[in-house]
């Protein structure tokens, strides 16, 4: 299951059904034995500044963070992969940047995030070619077409 939470500082002018699907595609793919879960929060640049600064001791806004969780819901017995936090006025940022629709920036902030809970990474070279595939191949199946490089 997957959750979205829409911050009152900022507007979400994209279907949330959307951002739904492509965490969703992203946790089937990635790891289709596994019931998971998680949150995503959409928030404005000082928000993921501050959380930035907080929890990386980094002091600059990102369009996205992951905070793995690997808790196990007693109730469900689902595994709660964590929360993304995604920078909404940086996402449009940067579709407009790239030249493509802000929905586009959105699904790759998704999928970026939801495949850094599942554990990838790209600090390291073996690393980064293996999620950039993984992240090709979800953008792919979501209809995107989308050159990004990690």
């Amino acid at each position: 299951m997957v959750t979205i939470q829409v911050k009152r500082s900022v507007r979400l002018l994209v279907d949330k059904s959307i951002l739904l699907r492509a965490a969703q595609l992203t946790m089937d793919l990635t790891n289709p034995s596994n019931k998971s879960e998680l949150s995503i929060v959409v928030g404005n640049d000082a928000l993921l500044k501050s959380l930035n600064l907080k929890y990386r001791n980094v002091d600059a806004t990102t369009d996205v963070l992951s905070f793995p969780s690997g808790e196990v819901d007693p109730d469900t017995q689902a595994y709660y992969l964590g929360d993304i936090v995604i920078s909404l006025p940086r996402a449009q940022e940067q579709a407009s940047t790239e030249g493509h629709p802000l929905v586009d920036e959105m699904l790759l902030l998704v999928v970026h995030g939801t495949l850094h809970l599942l554990g990838y990474d790209h600090m390291e070279p073996a690393d980064k070619v293996k999620m950039q595939s993984a992240q090709d191949n979800i953008l792919k199946q979501l209809g995107l077409k989308l050159t990004t490089i990690l």
